[in-house]
């Protein structure tokens, strides 16, 4: 295994990242690169999701996650993750391919054919991960602190479940999250449903259903009063920053300060904020106003 990452990672940044929401991405290299974190861009493909190829068909989808894996084994580097089901797909099948020498041994005799060859020699970790083993650093780089500001955190149902397996946090009272916002001296807010899903896996297959969760969820975040709402992967932002527009269609209920919407970030925005970054052209790709000048 690699322990130490002095070759730094492997950055992961999975589809939705790239094709939708290329701030987060530009957000994370402006952080990575404050904290000396090195990391290289590997031709890797899609994770693939852990919701909809893996309920398919289970050996295409480790297959896939294999691929990937062999990818970052043959720089020596481990993979860092931007998206919580990424980190979820990626870790899930390293940890089956590592214990299972049944399925390891399936997965690459399909592999040889690529010129592969899994080893298991890697870790998947995300970025909070790391981030908030650099939380006293960080802390003490905060040129810009959020003293002003109320914060509503959602932490995703990928980036903690399985727990057997990922480990990242508690997964029914995480804190890491809250705490790295508190590194940048901004308030937490409590509220109810705190642990519930996006309902993003149910949007193709009960879009009602689907919207009725991002209600209950936007009506607890706004009773808080919160000038916005964190998120650690760009499907929960999907989810939440349009999903609360398509709930007013539909229901007729506003949300946010003048009912114009709560906003919504990514961590490592605010964390760019925070160390001071110019956030001016990732900010205006949101579609809910954020609330830093």
């Amino acid at each position: 295994m690699n322990e130490d990452n002095s070759n730094g990672f492997a950055l992961f940044l999975g589809c939705t990242i790239p094709l939708r929401y290329p701030f987060i991405e530009s957000a994370s290299r402006k952080v990575l690169n404050a904290l000396n974190i090195k990391i290289k861009d590997l031709p890797f493909g899609c994770c693939p999701d852990p919701n909809g190829v893996q309920s398919f068909h289970d050996d295409t989808w480790i297959l896939l996650a294999a691929r990937n894996l062999c990818i970052a084994e043959e720089e020596n580097l481990d993979i860092l993750t931007l998206c919580n089901g990424c980190y979820e797909t990626l870790k899930v099948a390293n940890f089956k391919l590592q214990n299972n020498k049944e399925v390891r041994n399936k997965i690459n005799k399909i592999l040889a054919e690529m010129g592969k060859e899994y080893r298991g020699i890697i870790r998947v970790r995300h970025i909070l991960q790391l981030l908030y083993e650099l939380r006293d650093k960080i802390s003490n780089m905060v040129v810009r602190p959020l003293f002003d500001y109320r914060f509503a955190t959602h932490y995703g149902c990928h980036l903690l479940r399985p727990f057997e397996i990922l480990q990242t946090d508690n997964p029914e009272h995480p804190i890491i999250l809250d705490e790295l916002v508190q590194v940048l001296n901004g308030t937490i807010v409590p509220y109810l449903k705190k642990g519930m899903c996006c309902g993003a896996g149910l949007y193709s297959i009960d879009y009602n259903t689907s919207l009725e969760i991002i209600r209950e969820k936007m009506v607890e975040v706004n009773r808080t009063k919160a000038d916005a709402m964190v998120v650690t992967c760009p499907t929960c932002f999907r989810q939440y920053e349009s999903g609360q527009f398509l709930v007013r269609k539909n229901v007729g209920e506003y949300y946010g300060k003048n009912g114009k919407g709560i906003p919504i970030v990514y961590y490592t925005e605010l964390l760019a904020f925070a160390l001071n970054y110019n956030m001016s052209d990732e900010f205006k790709q949101h579609h809910v106003k954020l609330p830093f000048p």
